[in-house]
């Protein structure tokens, strides 16, 4: 438990969840087929996700924008490329795995306790409606959320401060305090913290400190932890 949870975040009325990474394990695909990709499995699903992002910031920097489906398939296609994988059909069984991602173990409960609480939950994700409906209809989850929000509304990508906004305006709040946003990405929950919510930063792993603008008000190491905060 982090010293951070012992400072309660006053004032919040809805949490915002960052989807992918957060609530769900992108590399899961990857690791389900890893015996059609071998030794390499863990190294191809560290490289997709990383295009994934970086496609979707150059995207957004130069003003052509795809939809996170096409965003998906793109870095897919470059990664197995770059590992020379050219097995029939797989990329197809992987994007599909997209649709089907597994929930992190301590989703659920979390949710749960943040309901318990009075608390209004929502979804700010880069991802498309139709693969946000699949992930989250797998998962059991599609009655959670008040609101399941997409970049696809603004037409831009996260950290874009539009897409924030996006959730302020949905949701019907003006105060950006009175939102705890929570991301296991870095980059995202620091953007969010600059845009003005409480955000908080889920250490899906260890790793160093983001040195970006955005101050967060609390590092936790599991998404229960939120729960605990609010």
């Amino acid at each position: 438990m982090t010293e951070a949870l012992f400072k309660k975040l006053e004032g919040v009325q809805a949490c915002v969840f960052d989807a992918y990474g957060t609530l769900f394990d992108v590399a899961s695909p990857v690791m389900k087929l890893s015996s059609s990709i071998g030794d390499k499995a863990q190294d191809v699903a560290k490289l997709w996700r990383t295009k994934q992002l970086e496609y979707t910031w150059v995207r957004s920097l130069i003003g052509v924008h795809a939809d996170f489906w096409h965003v998906t398939r793109e870095a897919l296609d470059f990664t197995l490329e770059s590992f020379a994988i050219t097995e029939a059909g797989l990329a197809d069984e992987l994007m599909t795995g997209m649709l089907k991602l597994d929930v992190y173990a301590d989703v659920a409960t979390a949710l749960q306790a943040l309901r318990a609480k009075g608390k209004r939950l929502a979804i700010l994700s880069n991802g498309s409606p139709s693969m946000l409906d699949s992930a989250l209809r797998h998962a059991g989850l599609d009655k959670v959320f008040e609101h399941v929000l997409s970049v696809e509304e603004v037409g831009i990508y996260k950290p874009s401060r539009r897409v924030y906004r996006l959730a302020m305006q949905k949701l019907h709040i003006a105060d950006a305090p009175s939102v705890c946003f929570a991301s296991a990405n870095g980059w995202d929950a620091h953007a969010a913290a600059q845009f003005g919510f409480q955000a908080v930063r889920v250490m899906r792993s260890a790793g160093a400190t983001e040195r970006l603008p955005g101050k967060l008000a609390a590092s936790v190491t599991s998404l229960g932890q939120v729960a605990e905060l609010v």
